[in-house]
């Protein structure tokens, strides 16, 4: 019998959860079961994932860059990943803005349900906490994001997986030290970081043999702490829009795979699944991060050398769905709250969000971060800014479901073009969990 695929199980689990979840808001103490018995199964399999995302960066970039033997090639490999990302983000605001603007959302909202929201959600912590959070980042100075980028303490750096752009910095420093001290000198290091790197992806596949159970748990309690039904109902054209708009820029990576690459699109979404459907139930690009790495290098086949540094930057930097829900977003607000957008303002979105999208965190909810700054930088009203977020707050989640699927979609379409152009894209070596079991029984 035919051993059913990995992305099988996860989307199965994910439906049994959806299933279950609702079938537990029906019924009295549901939803206390939920967070109580299924709930802290999601939760371990997230630490988990965050517990190797550090090592996983560290031990696959130092050797990337210790395997170049050439510093040249990494400065192509960094310039080119730089300029794709921005190129895809700007691409992905764009089309947000032209389909809020044909579809315009934001006039279907009558009045009566902007006033229930507010009163629903204007004073919810979550909205006050993110608008203070941007208030913060907004009051940082224009080079704020350099300072951060380099830590005063490694090991401070390693212990905190919101500080990736930081252990980023030291693993290149760190690599391109070992490059310059020679091969002989280096050795030692690199065997080390070598065999570390293998034993982190073996964890990798373990942990995924939990995938299924773990997106069950998530899903469920997904379900059981949404929001009013009646108020995503109301919102139901304006998530649309965002949605048709992940949608297409799905279509556009499918396109650039096919064209540049030369490969299968639906080959390529195929072997991405299992990547796709855990950001989808995380909503998170950093956690989703090492099966992203994992998925990217040994089923689609691009060199460690391309993958160890383009997957990690991008899970910082790139965060094309997330920012085309910044323009949707933005723009729906004001035509919600009838406030007239000039085509000045339309472009400052584009640049704002594309700014906001590099200094983002991937974590769930960063987006509602950067939708401050985005509104902020329009001239929107500072007393209304809790009236636009909480209008968008009842579907936030489900669409920050959506939105991390093209983050991590994206920065896999980025790092098989930059390995095919560089010549570091080649056949796919699938490693099993259970490869060496025999050996050691």
């Amino acid at each position: 019998m035919k051993k059913l695929e990995l992305h099988w199980k996860i989307l199965i689990g994910m439906l049994l959860g959806l299933v279950f979840g609702y079938g537990m808001t029906q019924l009295q103490g549901g939803e206390t079961f939920v967070l109580n018995w299924i709930k802290p199964l999601g939760t371990i399999f997230i630490k988990l994932l965050k517990l190797i995302a550090i090592p996983l960066i560290l031990a696959s970039l130092i050797k990337g860059i210790s395997d170049l033997k050439d510093i040249s090639k990494f400065k192509n490999i960094g310039l080119r990943t730089i300029l794709i990302y921005i190129g895809t983000t700007v691409i992905a605001i764009t089309i947000g803005l032209v389909l809020v603007n044909i579809l315009q959302p934001g006039n279907g909202i009558s009045e009566e349900t902007i006033t229930k929201l507010t009163e629903t959600y204007a004073n919810n912590k979550g909205v006050t906490s993110k608008i203070a959070e941007a208030t913060n980042q907004k009051n940082a100075g224009p080079l704020q994001f350099l300072e951060d980028m380099v830590p005063d303490n490694a090991m401070a750096a390693m212990s905190n997986n919101g500080l990736m752009l930081q252990v980023i910095f030291f693993a290149i420093f760190f690599g391109v030290s070992m490059l310059l001290i020679g091969e002989k000198k280096a050795e030692p290091l690199k065997n080390f970081f070598d065999s570390l790197n293998d034993v982190v992806l073996k964890m990798v596949d373990l942990i995924m043999l939990s995938a299924p159970i773990a997106v069950f748990a998530l899903l469920a309690n997904v379900v059981v702490s949404s929001s009013d039904p009646d108020l995503l109902l109301a919102l139901l054209k304006y998530a649309g829009v965002v949605v048709v708009g992940l949608l297409l820029m799905i279509v556009f990576y499918c396109i650039l795979v096919s064209v540049y690459t030369k490969k299968n699109p639906f080959w390529f979404l195929k072997q991405m699944s299992p990547a796709q459907l855990l950001a989808f139930s995380t909503s998170s690009s950093a956690a989703t991060l090492p099966v992203t790495m994992e998925r990217v290098e040994e089923h689609i086949g691009v060199d460690k050398e391309v993958s160890s540094f383009v997957l990690p930057v991008g899970a910082t930097i790139n965060m094309d769905g997330t920012s085309l829900y910044q323009g949707v977003a933005a723009v729906f607000i004001a035509q919600a709250l009838s406030f007239d957008l000039t085509l000045a303002d339309q472009l400052t979105i584009v640049l704002t969000a594309l700014l906001a999208s590099i200094g983002s965190a991937a974590v769930p909810g960063a987006g509602m971060v950067m939708l401050v700054i985005v509104l902020e930088s329009i001239g929107f009203p500072a007393d209304k800014l809790a009236i636009g977020l909480a209008l968008i707050f009842a579907v936030d989640r489900p669409l920050d479901m959506c939105r991390t699927v093209v983050n991590v979609t994206g920065d896999a379409t980025v790092s098989m073009m930059v390995a095919k152009s560089v010549g570091k894209l080649s056949k796919p070596n699938v490693k099993n969990w259970d490869d060496h079991l025999e050996t050691v029984k």
